[in-house]
């Protein structure tokens, strides 16, 4: 005890002798502290000159925006002109015939234009259904090398172009956002707004003949049913889904059911409850709302049936007799003239050219017989495989939206292409058939193209 209290310092030492002897922690330099940077703006211009990687959402935000455009104006090069309603009357705009045609066909030079601006490294995604397509582009130019007219030479680079902005718009297929199915909506949306604000303006000429056609834009009746029903079906498809809004839903099916009446086009609402069949059946297991919805029609369209029979056979008969039904309104007698027309071998094999899908006067309304035409036996061939591998592909891809999407559209281009002039040429149905085909590649990692 004794010499544990002397060790103890006492009082009367001073307090600098106390200072000295407690043990101070040893001193560590800090790290330096980094000087504060400003963030400055730099200009798009000198970003693309020191190759700046610009912003992430603006830049996302313009790339949509111009592959929107971009689809925009491919389906404006495939619209139908002439300078008056489908019936004849005058439109309530008037435009003359150079300019209606000039805004048509120059929309796919301005399409070529705006996809190399979003696309200027040219860069393509692999893609067989492409690649089948071009085989069309191929054997157009073959013929095009002996063709007598001016027009097939014209639509052989028309369709060549068509389909090189296919190819500059691929390395957006498959993105998770359905950015071409969404382009396509908007785009079929804005067409049906001018349709319907024709038949509110001048209900006389929108319905003259007693079908809906375009009175601003001369829309004929079985494009105009073809984009309600399409828009329709993407609709529904992605509200079983779950990636569209029930109002928004409500609404579209709303206006597009009535263009479908006022239409009178049968080709459109068969394709439309097929695409919708086929495409729910590859959700009925995993979607609650598919198995609601097939139940709730199932029971709408057997009150129907008892109830309205009489007045949906008279709308679907549209005053024809049974001649002209058996004849499919005279398109048997055509299909029957295309057949006969005389050809030599490699004619038969690759056709006459591309043509304006014609024969006697009369439209064709058959995308094998009209490939038949123009392609010959490649042709069909050609359009068979593209149109197998979307199905056989779906096939093999794994459930969800993205499938049920792409198999609505392709049973909707496989019903229409019987009476209607399908995917053989530059169509609103290679729009759709493509749109198909990009819903089925495998999502990855978007590769940003500066």
């Amino acid at each position: 005890m004794k010499s544990s209290v002397e060790a103890r310092p006492t009082s009367s030492e001073p307090s600098a002798t106390k200072l000295t002897r407690i043990s101070s922690p040893p001193v560590t330099e800090r790290p330096p502290v980094p000087p504060v940077t400003r963030r400055t703006t730099v200009s798009p211009l000198v970003a693309r000159t020191l190759r700046i990687p610009a912003a992430g959402p603006s830049h996302e935000r313009s790339v949509r925006f111009r592959v929107g455009v971009t689809w925009a104006l491919l389906v404006l090069n495939v619209l139908t002109f002439y300078p008056h309603t489908w019936s004849g009357q005058p439109l309530i705009l008037h435009i003359p015939s150079s300019i209606g045609k000039a805004i048509t066909q120059g929309a796919l030079p301005a399409a070529l234009v705006m996809a190399v601006i979003v696309n200027r490294r040219l860069i393509v995604r692999p893609s067989v259904f492409l690649g089948l397509i071009s085989l069309l582009v191929v054997e157009a130019f073959i013929n095009a090398l002996q063709a007598r007219h001016f027009g097939t030479i014209y639509r052989s680079f028309r369709l060549g172009g068509f389909v090189f902005a296919l190819w500059l718009l691929s390395p957006w297929w498959g993105r998770r956002d359905l950015l071409l199915v969404r382009s396509h909506v908007i785009t079929t949306t804005v067409v049906l707004s001018f349709t319907i604000l024709g038949l509110i303006v001048s209900p006389s000429r929108a319905l003259g003949g007693g079908r809906l056609g375009g009175a601003f834009w001369p829309t004929p009746p079985p494009q105009v049913a073809e984009f309600a029903a399409v828009t329709l079906g993407l609709v529904v498809v992605m509200w079983l889904a779950g990636r569209f809004s029930g109002w928004g839903t409500l609404f579209v099916t709303c206006i597009a059911v009535l263009i479908l009446y006022l239409s009178h086009t049968r080709t459109a609402i068969l394709a439309l409850v097929l695409g919708i069949f086929v495409a729910g059946l590859s959700m009925i297991s995993t979607e609650a709302r598919v198995r609601k919805l097939f139940a709730s029609v199932g029971i709408v369209a057997t009150l129907v049936v008892i109830t309205l029979s009489g007045v949906v056979t008279s709308w679907l008969l549209r005053g024809e007799g049974t001649q002209q039904l058996t004849s499919l309104t005279g398109r048997t007698a055509t299909w029957l003239a295309v057949v006969n027309i005389p050809r030599n071998l490699f004619q038969v094999i690759f056709g006459f050219g591309l043509s304006n899908k014609s024969a006697n006067g009369l439209p064709v309304d058959s995308n094998w017989l009209a490939s038949f035409l123009d392609q010959g036996v490649f042709g069909i061939v050609v359009s068979a495989a593209a149109l197998l591998f979307v199905l056989v592909t779906a096939y093999f891809t794994p459930r969800g939206v993205k499938r049920s999407l792409a198999l609505f559209l392709a049973t909707y281009c496989l019903v229409a292409s019987f009476t209607e002039t399908g995917f053989s040429d530059a169509s609103t149905y290679l729009l759709e058939l493509t749109l198909a085909a990009s819903l089925l590649v495998p999502s990855g990692v978007y590769r940003r193209l500066e």
